[in-house]
């Protein structure tokens, strides 16, 4: 049975425009290979800065010089003093009998931190006080922490911190590893900086040379045109997810406690959420530099100051909290932390998800309204 004429030309037209499609994929896709610096930042950054959060920049406490003051050594003041040297945490610098020479060398800088046992401390326990540097309020916190965990490791001794008695028990980072704030917060970064700066930068790079105007008298619609060249970093946003996830987990040493369905499912809205913010800018730009300016003030400022990567937005002011409630990164960070490390359902999440969804149906909605089929 043959197909009428008109049919065999449809079919023949479409096939034509689907060919047509995949071979601009294809184009973008040997473009962004070819281009050096692009492929420095897609596959140099991501690793840089894992190896940077992971390694070197990291809150975690490591040899916090500490002085013991010790009026009597007896065998449970000597068992908690090896406690303590035995960790990596703490360096013992020297040992006194009185808490005024304690202070002394805190504050002529040659300590950071002192222990005080009390002279009855094994026969009556009366507990442990703790002196701490405290110039710098976040890691004295840290120090007292640290100290209260591990005194407090397979023992039942209370420390006595100045006006409270505290038993502390640590969930989900016992080792208090900053690479478990750090990775998710990296992921959030990464994934939004190269789905949106990535695709702005790459639309507007046909505007500047003249070149969109070619792509839109072609047989295929101009919308496709645009999908064409958002897909490659589609699939370039999983492989960095999915490099991130195999580095936290194998070189940092980071659980993956939740679904990894789940975590990719939230980062597939998040993803297209980024696609649809890289569109809007592009639409909005009209030169590469110009994309790279609206994407640097736009995304990396807010993304490092107030989505909660390095700062609680808890401790922010109220203004800033309300400036970072339109910042998306804040909600997939909330959402990787809780899945990632805390290893909840994806019910937990599900706040989280649906602010992702609606802030991606604005911006798909805002780029596809301001998208002109034809060039100015």
């Amino acid at each position: 049975m043959c197909l009428p004429t008109w049919l065999v030309r449809q079919k023949d037209r479409e096939i034509s425009a689907m060919k047509l499609f995949l071979s601009f994929i294809l184009k973008e896709t040997k473009h962004i290979l070819r281009d050096r610096r692009t492929m420095l930042i897609l596959f140099g950054m991501p690793i840089v800065l894992m190896l940077l959060f992971g390694f070197a920049i990291t809150t975690d406490v490591k040899n916090v010089r500490t002085v013991v003051v010790n009026a009597n050594a007896d065998y449970a003041t000597q068992q908690a003093v090896q406690k303590l040297s035995a960790s990596e945490y703490f360096n013992i610098v020297s040992t006194v009998s009185t808490p005024q020479e304690a202070e002394r060398l805190i504050r002529n800088q040659q300590a950071d931190m002192a222990i005080v046992f009390e002279a009855d401390y094994a026969s009556k326990g009366s507990g442990i006080q703790l002196m701490v540097d405290g110039s710098d309020p976040n890691m004295a916190q840290q120090w007292t922490s640290y100290a209260q965990q591990t005194l407090l490791a397979n023992s039942s001794s209370i420390i006595k911190v100045p006006g409270s008695v505290v038993n502390l028990k640590m969930l989900y980072n016992p080792q208090m590893k900053s690479a478990y704030n750090f990775v998710p917060a990296i992921m959030g970064m990464l994934l939004m900086l190269v789905c949106a700066m990535m695709t702005s930068i790459s639309i507007v790079r046909e505007k500047e040379r003249g070149t969109m105007e070619v792509l839109l008298v072609s047989p295929v619609k101009p919308l496709m045109i645009i999908i064409s060249k958002v897909i490659p970093y589609l699939v370039l946003a999983f492989f960095i997810l999915t490099c991130i996830l195999l580095m936290a987990r194998f070189v940092l040493d980071v659980p993956l406690q939740g679904s990894i369905l789940w975590i990719y499912l939230t980062s597939t809205i998040y993803i297209v959420l980024a696609l649809s913010l890289g569109m809007l800018i592009s639409n909005i730009a009209q030169t590469q530099l110009v994309a790279l300016l609206m994407s640097a003030m736009v995304l990396l400022l807010p993304i490092v100051m107030l989505s909660g990567m390095l700062f609680p937005v808890e401790s922010m002011p109220q203004i800033l909290q309300w400036v970072s409630a339109v910042i998306p990164p804040r909600y997939y960070i909330q959402a990787m932390r809780k899945l990632m490390i805390m290893g909840v359902g994806i019910q937990e999440v599900a706040r989280e998800l649906f602010i992702l969804l609606g802030f991606t149906i604005v911006l798909l909605g805002l780029a596809l309204a301001k998208f002109k089929q034809r060039l100015e």
